[in-house]
Formats: C-alpha cells, sequence, structure tokens
C-alpha cells in the first residue's frame, strides 16, 4: 500500500489561499523547476481526495487533474451532469474515511494525496495521514485560508522533517505519528 500524503503549499504565515481564495504566490515556485516532482516523483501518486469545493473552484481541472490521476471527490451530493463515464473523478457521498478507502484500493502500492485544508483537517483527525507536506513559500498572506486550523485531535505529533530547498519554496515532508 501506499502512504497517505496530505499535500498543501503553504504562506509563511499558514495560508493555503488568500480571503478570496487566490493563490497565485503560493504557486509561483511551480514555474521555477519540477513542481510536484519532490514529493510525488513521475508513477508514484495513484489517486488524490479533494472536497467538493476544489472541485469546483478548479471547474474540474477542465475534465482532468494535472497529475493525472483518478481524483475522488468528497461531497455530500453529486453535481449534476455528474459522473461522467469519460472522466477520471468519483464522487463520494458517505464521508471522508470512504473516500480515502477507495482511493487506495485504486492506487494499490501508489501515494494517495490528500487536498484542500478541510480534507486533510478530518484526515488528520481520523488518523488517516502517514504524512504531511507542506510546500513553504516565502510570502505573508496576513489572512486568508488557515491549513491546519481547528483540528479536532490536536495535538498531533510529527516527526522530524525531511527538508528540500527549492527556487521560491522549501518542501517540508512530516511523517505523522498515529
Amino acid at each position: 500500500m501506499g502512504s497517505v500524503i496530505a499535500s498543501m503549499s503553504m504562506s509563511l504565515d499558514g495560508f493555503v489561499a488568500g480571503p478570496n481564495d487566490e493563490v497565485d504566490h503560493l504557486f509561483a515556485w511551480y514555474d521555477a523547476g519540477r513542481a510536484g516532482d519532490e514529493v510525488f516523483p513521475p508513477g508514484a501518486l495513484g489517486s488524490l481526495v479533494c472536497g467538493r469545493r476544489l472541485f469546483e473552484l478548479t471547474n474540474a481541472w477542465g475534465g482532468r487533474h494535472p497529475m493525472g490521476v483518478h481524483v475522488f471527490v468528497v461531497t455530500h451530493s453529486v453535481p449534476d451532469a455528474w459522473p461522467r463515464e469519460d472522466r477520471p473523478f468519483t464522487f463520494v457521498t458517505d464521508g471522508v474515511a470512504s473516500a480515502v478507502r477507495q482511493a487506495k484500493d485504486l492506487a494499490g502500492r501508489r501515494d494517495i494525496a490528500i487536498a484542500t485544508p478541510a480534507i486533510t483537517q478530518q484526515c488528520l483527525d481520523l488518523g488517516l495521514v502517514d504524512m504531511l507536506a507542506v510546500d513553504l513559500v516565502p510570502v505573508l498572506l496576513g489572512q486568508g485560508i488557515p491549513l491546519l486550523a481547528g483540528l479536532a485531535r490536536a495535538p498531533v505529533e510529527l516527526g522530524t522533517p525531511a527538508v528540500v530547498e527549492g527556487r521560491g519554496v522549501t518542501h517540508l515532508r512530516y511523517p505523522v505519528h498515529h
């Protein structure tokens, strides 16, 4: 089985988006090099779990996720005109634990990415995360959407991070102790 990795780009003051969902400053480092390869080398990622809000904000990534993986969308209801058999999306209405289980089944030995703060928080509270991967961007947003606010099961103990410096980003990889 692959690892369940919660992965997000974050400002130095702890935000994954500005107050109006702006992410320009947080993803500028993607243009500087091998975006994503540091966390998920080619072929290592098997599936992704996200929430309905991200699915809608990205307009379903135009029908396919940029990393070419199947996406499990946690939602209370399936959006109109979905699912589509020719698109790699599964809508999970029975909770985040079910979405992670389905993502693991599909991914096999490959890793599962967890995206969005709400889904990350729920997965941490349920003890489903193996690694917390933060791409720390040297910008202060001042306000916005925090990554790890409101954990119900805090404190969550993390191991010693692996640190990789990049252009415009510092990659931090923390093992999560269960």
